[in-house]
């Protein structure tokens, strides 16, 4: 154990830069490689699976969300997991999980099998592989916290744009079960071993402040407490809330309301895209490149949204991607042609790179980062289980109705609720007693 600490803090300190830029690095790689489990991945074998096996909508549709849900149901204990034993053991296990889940999808046989796989790809990928990274960031950033989340969300905006026509391309070239299989030999040759070597809990256990990697004092540190009172720390360590001082507060709970809307909404949306742009008369492909679209507009405007939030409120960024997020709704529902897709997907890149910043930023900045696991954990349980509740009301609707007209308008009520939500509800002043 003395060898190994040693060797942790040799690879810590041998950079001529600051180490958390390179932890934000393997952040981005992790929320890449999540998107084997995310939405806007699966729904490109959607058709495949309803093509091959005869299956209706409503019934993959049921199983996506069942499996959601499930997966959901763990996200609290996976947050506990990582205060417990650490985001770099976390991240291993979570790129090896998710490898294997890959693999149990390529061998899809029926719908027990795939309610299987979908139930793992959504808790290790959509779940486990974002949570982590989401814990491991604030760790090592507290100022410079916002533009760390803009570097590491760069995986996800370039996931989610590649992956829908790489998905297109791995299907026509392997079938849907080499795709999976593509997948699995990914996460476990370029994931796993690399979070194994770089992966580091949190810069205080190698001498070094969060943000500049500056070397703590900490004899220093302690003479001057004994001298005179540290109210920085006392403040911070005010801010630093428990689960359960947390869910004791309604800003907490308004929070979790405002990260699960637009995880219902757009999980809802995107599983069901290829269908709903083809009531449009898009193609397969046309569909995919509005999905791709999206992530790149969201790129940038992520990157601004990232220093906005340094000076800005939180909660009143987050309303005004609510109002977007009303816009791009209303769009959809009057979509007649490519343009007006087009136009859709330009109002809710915009959203989406606003909005996934201010979900990365909201709990840290409002409750701390020392039980950050466990709030991150039950933010994620919010995010998944909002999402498992998105794709079947859609599939429904189009067995109903034979469209999505009557299911967006229904949507368009969540964005409008949330917006007020976030406006009305600023950061807690300091943490409850226990």
């Amino acid at each position: 154990m003395p060898s190994m600490n040693k060797q942790n803090r040799t690879i810590v300190h041998r950079l001529p830069f600051y180490y958390g830029w390179v932890i934000v690095g393997m952040a981005a790689w992790a929320v890449f490689l999540s998107g084997p489990g995310q939405t806007y991945s699966v729904s490109i074998f959607i058709d495949a699976y309803v093509e091959e096996f005869g299956w209706s909508r409503s019934l993959v549709s049921g199983l996506y969300s069942g499996a959601t849900f499930a997966s959901g149901l763990l996200m609290i204990y996976m947050g506990r997991m990582v205060d417990r034993f650490g985001q770099r053991w976390m991240s291993v296990a979570a790129g090896t999980m998710l490898g294997i889940a890959c693999l149990i999808n390529s061998w899809i046989m029926g719908p027990i099998m795939l309610l299987l796989g979908f139930f793992m790809i959504r808790l290790f990928g959509q779940g486990v592989m974002e949570l982590v990274p989401n814990t491991l960031v604030p760790q090592w950033f507290e100022k410079k916290r916002g533009r760390a989340f803009a570097y590491m969300e760069v995986g996800g905006f370039v996931s989610s744009a590649a992956l829908p026509p790489l998905n297109v391309w791995l299907i026509a070239q392997f079938g849907w079960d080499g795709a999976w299989q593509f997948w699995a030999l990914i996460l476990l040759v370029t994931y796993v071993p690399f979070a194994l070597l770089l992966i580091r809990n949190r810069p205080e256990d190698y001498g070094l402040e969060p943000d500049t990697g500056q070397t703590l004092h900490r004899k220093n540190e302690e003479t001057a407490v004994a001298k005179e009172p540290d109210t920085t720390a006392e403040a911070s360590a005010k801010n630093d809330w428990t689960l359960q001082q947390a869910m004791r507060s309604c800003t907490f709970w308004g929070v979790l309301f405002c990260i699960g809307v637009p995880a219902l909404v757009n999980t809802g949306l995107t599983f069901h895209m290829v269908s709903i742009l083809g009531e449009q008369g898009l193609s397969r492909g046309e569909s995919a490149f509005i999905l791709s679209m999206m992530a790149m507009i969201s790129f940038p405007v992520s990157f601004m949204a990232g220093f906005m939030i340094e000076r800005l409120s939180v909660h009143r960024l987050f309303a005004f991607v609510f109002v977007l997020e009303a816009v791009a709704l209303l769009s959809l529902l009057f979509t007649t042609s490519f343009a007006g897709a087009a136009a859709f997907g330009i109002l809710r890149g915009v959203a989406g790179g606003f909005g996934t910043i201010c979900i990365a930023m909201i709990i840290p900045t409002f409750f701390g980062r020392t039980h950050l696991g466990s709030l991150k954990g039950a933010g994620m349980t919010t995010t998944v289980i909002a999402s498992s509740l998105g794709p079947l009301p859609f599939g429904l609707a189009f067995d109903w109705f034979g469209g999505y007209s009557e299911i967006l308008i229904v949507t368009l009520v969540l964005p409008l609720l949330a917006m007020i939500v976030a406006w009305k509800n600023p950061a807690p002043h300091s943490a409850e007693p226990a």
